[in-house]
């Protein structure tokens, strides 16, 4: 192509932690950003591309806030380029939902300095994911920068990338060296000879007019050639048109073409070149992959409804999803970075765990009308309370464990002067009442001496040595996103049956719908009694060596291993728990590890409960999970607001730059069926699973290497990051992996939203909150609840801005589904919204005010903005005390 405008984009990738902490490079941050604005302001016709995350401005705003007023002015005339992210994350590994605040945190900072890119900008992900287009399209972007996991395709450099439900973007795809591809041009010594190889590579893939070329790399100041680098270049190619050009300014250039593309359509992992995509990363530092899944599902689907609810805590949940984000960082998510970034990621994640928690308990509290500062003041007056609070949007029973304590001695912190602790004899286990005074079935499964703190704002804590009682209860109905207030005494009216107990004979539980045993080896034999179907040798561990780096896996064939295991031990015989465990010790190829298996069968549930406590002793090695199912098919794996069809991995050697793995990534589940035999794998977040062509899933439990990158690896050439050891990724000590399995027909694979919903039940149980000094006003909160099948909620939370709180479900059928939010409490409008919260259209609501209606097409994100009638809720709350 002839006649083209080549547009410099003169940008630096930033790497906020890598293979350096963050404060080593914010303090490198710094002088780069005074930098590139002196050379702003000297030439008007420059710009700067701040690589598409919004947390450098802030970082450097933080040590410079006098150059606001700068960073302002260059922002709203579009030469200093914002966003339209908060951070570069990871794209695989966090959920679609923490994506989406992610481009809100950034979008608004970049508001609120002036300006902002409308370029879905992601240079360095490892892979991107199925929702990209769709998460692009709720925040009005219609056009992207991609790189690792791009397939070739056409060679050219535009692709129209889009998702399955339909919304698509124009994607710039960059060359195989990337966004450094023209960093060298600012170097005059052999500029002729560069620019004019860089320009028959542009031109050859060039789709359009237009070509784009980045001048600028990793954690590069900006030069001062950059000044004048256009008239430089014009000078050695008069005839070329060059201009320096922002993304927007580029991308608008492009649209005037009206180019015709190549489509590519989903996820974006492609290992045959032309880049690296890294996949092994999946398996890297898994604890703390575990540690953030567990952070974020808590921030998300519990704390975060409930703060909507009570209407309160609003700033600290946002403080708490700003850190979360940060954690998501894609070289510190993916766990390829140096031991000192993973360890101030673990003291984030503990950060956002400790804030949700704490927020779960405010909440709750307020939402129930319990007032711990009167209940210190008025003790006579309290009833031991537990509080049930269903996360999920539509009504339960079933089995759930909760803890409750007894009082048995005060333990006085400071000089006791005259104050006399109080103790107690050992009470009964206390029962517990529903709100008509039913008790409730119950099951103790452990009784532990331990301490409990009783917190008020206005008095000082109240330590106590308490009995800490871990019981499994029958509860009745929970409504949706609904908490129900259960008393604790003595007698009630009548107790419940238990429905579908729980047995056991010998090392076998049963119920109506499953049996399970746990064998000397630790493997589990698993009878789906509804459908006739048994499986064989579940859980089975399987150890071998790694010689990879944090970056790609190199796995060697299998080795010495030798699996000693003890009896099982009955942990629970029912009727409403029931569980088994075994210990073992896996001799490996480079050294053991030691650990417990323990299953457990709920009464009336189908689903398996798995926890895996392991003490790791070895090095340089991939510890996995084999379940064999023997079937012949697809699999199906959850992903961000999306589940992804499979077919079993290979390993790919078409590129000999980089060996494609046969391992995948996976968000909550993966299921495998044919005609009336099936499993589904359940996991509390991400994990890194492998499907074969055999009928044998694997999950990768941790991958343990100790270095961040190799040059010597036969399955990539050359080095993948800086080298540096780190030992910590060798992942020694203790680690605990939570799973489940449920049995399944061919059926639900083809009905994902089922697999989410037993997802829910298994990592989203109802809420316990444990008020000893209970004085509570209220027996339940009001409903909500989602209506339509296929339909998923991924988010409640308050609106960015106003009154009102935003409910976002995600439709995972195949066609289109009628939905429905049901309120108990009259609301009084309502807004379809994008997810990025601009109004799309007003929305009418049932003659009662309790019902919304809405079509979803297959696939489609919903999000609606409500505004209940909140001080309902708190006058109900605000009632006598019963």
């Amino acid at each position: 192509m002839t006649g083209l405008t080549f547009h410099l984009i003169p940008h630096t990738h930033w790497d906020r932690e890598w293979y350096l902490p963050r404060a080593a490079f914010a303090a490198r941050l710094v002088p780069a950003v005074d930098r590139i604005l002196a050379l702003l302001e000297r030439n008007p016709k420059l710009r700067f591309h701040l690589d598409g995350q919004t947390v450098l401005i802030e970082d450097y705003l933080a040590v410079r806030p006098a150059a606001r007023a700068r960073v302002e002015a260059l922002a709203r005339d579009g030469r200093l380029a914002l966003g339209p992210w908060y951070v570069l994350a990871d794209e695989l590994i966090p959920s679609g939902e923490s994506l989406v605040r992610n481009l809100l945190l950034g979008r608004s900072a970049a508001a609120d300095l002036g300006g902002g890119c409308r370029v879905f900008y992601s240079p360095d992900a490892f892979g991107h994911p199925v929702a990209g287009p769709l998460l692009a399209a709720e925040f009005g972007i219609e056009s992207a920068v991609l790189w690792r996991g791009v397939p070739n395709g056409d060679g050219k450099d535009l692709v129209r990338w889009r998702a399955p439900s339909g919304p698509a973007v124009l994607a710039l795809r960059l060359p195989p060296d990337g966004y450094e591809f023209g960093a060298a041009l600012v170097d005059d010594r052999g500029l002729a000879v560069r620019w004019a190889a860089l320009t028959r590579q542009v031109t050859e893939r060039a789709a359009s007019g237009e070509a784009a070329i980045f001048v600028g790399a990793d954690h590069h100041a900006p030069d001062d050639r950059l000044l004048d680098l256009a008239e430089r270049l014009r000078r050695l190619d008069p005839t070329a048109t060059i201009r320096v050009s922002s993304l927007d300014e580029y991308f608008g250039a492009v649209a005037r073409h009206r180019p015709l593309t190549a489509e590519v359509v989903g996820e974006l992992r492609a290992s045959g070149g032309p880049s690296w995509s890294l996949q092994g990363v999946h398996g890297t530092r898994a604890r703390l992959k575990r540690r953030h899944g567990a952070a974020e599902l808590a921030l998300q689907r519990v704390a975060e409804p409930l703060v909507a609810l009570a209407a309160t805590g609003r700033a600290v949940l946002g403080d708490a999803w700003r850190r979360l984000v940060q954690s998501q960082f894609h070289d510190t998510l993916a766990g390829c970075c140096a031991d000192s970034v993973a360890a101030e990621q673990n003291v984030r994640l503990a950060g956002v765990a400790a804030t949700s928690n704490e927020l779960i308990r405010q909440s709750l509290a307020l939402l129930m009308g319990h007032d711990p500062d009167r209940a210190r003041d008025t003790p006579s007056a309290t009833v031991p309370t537990l509080v049930l609070w269903n996360p999920v949007a539509r009504a339960r029973i079933g089995v759930v464990v909760a803890e409750v304590t007894a009082f048995r001695e005060d333990l006085l912190v400071g000089p006791p002067g005259d104050r006399v602790a109080r103790r107690a004899p050992r009470p009964p286990v206390p029962t517990l009442r529903d709100p008509a005074g039913v008790r409730l079935a119950t099951q103790v499964l452990a009784i532990r001496s331990g301490l409990e703190r009783l917190d008020a704002p206005r008095h000082y804590p109240d330590l106590d040595r308490v009995d800490r009682i871990h019981v499994a209860l029958e509860c009745p109905d929970l409504a949706g996103l609904a908490a129900t207030r259960f008393r604790a005494g003595t007698g009630g009216a009548s107790r419940r049956s238990a429905r579908n107990r729980v047995r056991l004979r010998g090392t076998t539980l049963a119920n109506d719908l499953v049996a399970i045993e746990l064998d000397h080896r630790g493997c589990l034999t698993l009878v789906d009694r509804d459908r006739g179907e048994t499986f064989r040798g579940l859980l089975a561990l399987e150890a071998r060596a790694d010689r990879g780096d944090t970056y790609t896996p190199v796995i060697v064939d299998r080795g010495h291993e030798r699996l000693t295991a003890r009896a099982v031990e009955v942990l629970a015989s029912g009727p409403l728990v029931g569980g088994l465990s075994g210990q073992w010790v896996l001799d490996g190829p480079t050294g053991p590890v030691v650990g417990r298996t323990a299953v457990t069968l709920h009464a009336g549930s189908p689903i398996v409960r798995v926890r895996i406590d392991l003490d790791n002793h070895a090095t340089d090695h991939r510890l996995r999970l084999r379940v064999p199912t023997g079937i012949e098919a697809d699999s199906l794996a959850g992903a961000g607001f999306a589940a992804v069809r499979r077919p079993p991995g290979v390993v790919d050697g078409s590129w000999p730059e980089e060996t494609g793995l046969p391992t995948d990534p996976a968000h909550r589940f993966v299921a495998v069926a044919r005609g009336q035999r099936g499993l589904a794998l359940l996991a509390p977040g991400f994990f890194e699973y492998q499907w074969t062509a055999a009928g044998d899933l694997f999950l990768t439990l941790l991958r343990a290497v100790g270095e961040l990158s190799k040059d010597d690896l036969p399955t990539r050439h050359g080095h993948a990051g800086w080298p540096t050891p780190t030992p910590g990724a060798q992942e020694q000590g203790r680690h605990r992996i939570e799973l489940a399995l449920l049995p399944i027909d061919e059926s639900l694979t083809k009905a994902p939203a089922s697999l989410a919903q037993a997802w829910e039940d298994v990592f989203l149980p109802p809420i316990p909150l444990w008020l000893r000094d209970g004085l509570t006003t209220r027996d339940r909160t009001p409903s909500i609840e989602l209506r339509g099948d296929g339909l998923v909620l991924e988010a409640m939370k308050p609106a960015e801005s106003g009154e009102g709180i935003v409910l976002r479900a995600v439709n995972l059928a195949v066609e289109s589904v009628q939905g429905s939010w049901r309120f108990e409490v009259p609301i009084r409008r309502a807004e379809r919204i994008r997810a990025d919260e601009t109004v799309i259209a007003p929305m009418m609501l049932s003659s009662d005010c309790r019902t919304l209606s809405f079509e979803a097409g297959p696939g489609e994100l919903v999000s609606i903005r409500v505004s209940p009638a909140l001080e309902v809720i708190r006058d109900q709350g605000a009632g006598d005390h019963h």
